[in-house]
């Protein structure tokens, strides 16, 4: 198939607006998507040429049942197809003491990152299941914190766990259907616009950590959607090789 059709959650910045950059690049029709659509059509004109032409920004709250519903149908209607899913909305907080996050904090995180994953992956599966050809392939954004915690991290790393297991899950009832699902953890990520914050260490100390570029993130993200039907990557870890990861020490 020469048209291909993505959707990319959180495309109003960092890794969504660079990733969605990258699949416009590679020939993508992207839908981009997020709650700022202001935030969006500046992602849209950052692409290059006629890539522009393929960028179409859609805001959506992807916490909300009947917003992702709209929103997958309003993809159906234009394009008819979806061939890419990439999961990666989230809404972070402060590092913060597990006996201090309030309640409002925990569903905030769970349902940006856990809830809008699951949302977004349902209507991916009713209609990667329908169309024809069918199948297709969801790739989330997960986090080292899916394996590993930090501290005081407990909405997040909660959260990234979820994650972990929904695309374990995706992936094998995706199977029957010829959809595929596969997830990648991404590491420090140089900042665009400000300094590298210091984070919490399993010593307790906080200090700044490495970081890599950010088109290493894009570059695995572009590869993972370029399979062939058929082909995953089930899990794969990017980070910089000196980043505090295993024991977080």
């Amino acid at each position: 198939m020469t048209e291909r059709t993505a959707i990319v959650t959180g495309a109003g910045s960092g890794v969504g607006r660079a990733c969605a950059l990258g699949l416009l690049a590679d020939g993508w029709t992207v839908v981009l998507t997020g709650r700022r659509a202001a935030a969006l059509a500046e992602t849209a004109a950052l692409a290059s040429g006629r890539d522009r032409e393929r960028a179409v920004p859609v805001r959506a709250d992807i916490t909300d049942p009947a917003a992702v519903d709209d929103l997958f149908a309003a993809v159906a209607d234009r394009f008819g197809r979806l061939d890419l899913l990439f999961n990666n909305a989230a809404d972070i907080m402060p590092y913060t003491a597990t006996e201090d996050v309030s309640a409002e904090d925990w569903h905030r995180v769970m349902d940006s990152i856990a809830t809008g994953t699951f949302l977004c992956s349902r209507a991916a599966f009713r209609m990667m299941k329908a169309q024809s050809p069918r199948g297709g392939r969801i790739i989330n954004n997960g986090a080292p914190s899916a394996q590993a915690p930090r501290p005081d991290s407990i909405a997040f790393t909660a959260a990234k766990h979820a994650v972990a297991g929904l695309t374990r899950s995706l992936s094998l009832d995706g199977r029957r259907h010829d959809i595929s699902c596969g997830q990648i953890d991404i590491g420090n990520v140089t900042p665009y616009d400000r300094p590298q914050p210091a984070v919490r260490q399993a010593d307790g100390s906080l200090r700044a950590e490495p970081t890599m570029d950010m088109r290493h993130v894009v570059d695995m993200v572009r590869a993972m959607a370029a399979l062939p039907a058929g082909v995953n990557v089930q899990s794969v870890l990017v980070m910089p090789s000196s980043m505090p990861y295993v024991g977080r020490g």
